[in-house]
């Protein structure tokens, strides 16, 4: 069996259905504003919507008092607008890895980001080597991510011969070499464990616009290059060699494409911890929906990835409240019945 076999054929959107993409809207508004409501302070939801409403130019509604404003503005939207970033980035990360790969099963941390994030953030919680303590686990958590998969890259492409198994082999080799560093420091340092769990398991913990602010350029400069490459995607996916009949350099995409989806993927693991499966439920959920052409996919999964990690913050807020759930055991809820679906539909497509 090859990592490269393309996916059960299916039918082509050419364009990206109008009536999918205001469902989608509307579900992402509506996604946001019940988390916007709900919390320890419940907030009504007519009054939320005239304060959202409000930051229309022109428009000034009263309704919430000056302390409601803060629990909105400080810690609900905060929250929420990090949610929604997070989640879009992710499933059009996993999008386009499906996409480069030809591979169902491909994910965000399909290259060694997961253990390369993990490492930095480790790094970060149980080193004197982060003089600022937890304000440089992103930053750490950003450069693992980004050199585990250089790291992958390069190993993958010296390897030589199928160039896509390569990569995927490399990416385990890389993952599982990380992994063992990353245990190590574990072990010495267990008196950090909860820290470094807390951050493996997948968290949205905010007050204010801090981790937005960091994530939020290079999260939209990946988002906004994928959609760029998605015509190319299309390309790819009838075969390279058609592709290249269509003088279409498959290499060159490749690399750039992993490029945005990395860096993408490295953006939202820095901020928002290790948060699995929403690479792999909302393209295939797509699919199902409006096919299989990227012109679709690729802005969908954005606006339904970020839907579905908002509403998963709800449920790992709600569900043992006044305790929370990381929200990487709610996903891993949903994520894993659904892998365990992708992975024996694959497996008949393959037979």
């Amino acid at each position: 069996m090859t990592t490269e076999t393309t996916a059960a054929p299916g039918r082509r959107a050419r364009h990206l259905p109008l009536g999918a993409l205001v469902v989608a809207v509307v579900a992402l508004l509506a996604s946001v504003v019940v988390a916007a409501c709900i919390g320890p302070a419940t907030l009504p939801w007519p009054d939320v919507l005239r304060a959202l409403a409000s930051l229309l130019p022109g428009v000034e509604l009263p309704g919430l008092s000056e302390q409601q404003l803060q629990i909105l503005w400080q810690l609900r939207v905060p929250r929420v607008v990090l949610g929604a970033l997070v989640g879009g980035t992710l499933a059009t990360a996993g999008a386009a890895y499906q996409g480069v790969f030809r591979n169902p099963l491909a994910d965000p941390y399909f290259l060694g980001v997961a253990a390369g994030a993990g490492l930095g953030a480790t790094v970060s919680i149980t080193t004197t080597i982060a003089p600022f303590g937890s304000a440089t686990l992103p930053l750490f958590a950003f450069v693992g991510a980004v050199g585990a998969v250089t790291a992958t890259w390069l190993l993958g492409r010296s390897a030589g011969g199928r160039a896509a198994a390569s990569i995927i082999l490399a990416g385990v080799a890389v993952s599982l070499f990380l992994a063992a560093i990353q245990t190590y420091l574990q072990l010495r340092n267990v008196e950090r464990l909860r820290e470094v769990y807390g951050f493996l398991l997948g968290q949205l913990n905010t007050a204010g616009w801090g981790d937005v602010r960091t994530a939020a350029p290079w999260a939209l400069i990946a988002v906004a290059g994928m959609f760029a490459s998605r015509r190319l995607l299309d390309v790819l996916a009838v075969g390279d060699v058609e592709a290249t009949a269509l003088g279409l350099s498959t290499r060159r995409v490749r690399l750039i494409v992993i490029g945005l989806a990395t860096l993408g993927t490295a953006a939202a693991v820095s901020v928002a911890g290790l948060i699995g499966f929403v690479g792999i439920v909302v393209p295939h959920t797509v699919r199902l929906l409006v096919g299989t052409s990227y012109r679709a996919l690729v802005p969908l999964s954005f606006l339904l990835g970020a839907s579905f990690l908002v509403l998963a913050d709800i449920a790992a807020r709600t569900a043992i409240s006044p305790a929370e759930l990381p929200i990487g055991v709610v996903t891993a809820f949903v994520g894993g019945p659904f892998f365990l679906l992708v992975l024996r539909t694959s497996r008949r497509a393959l037979l």
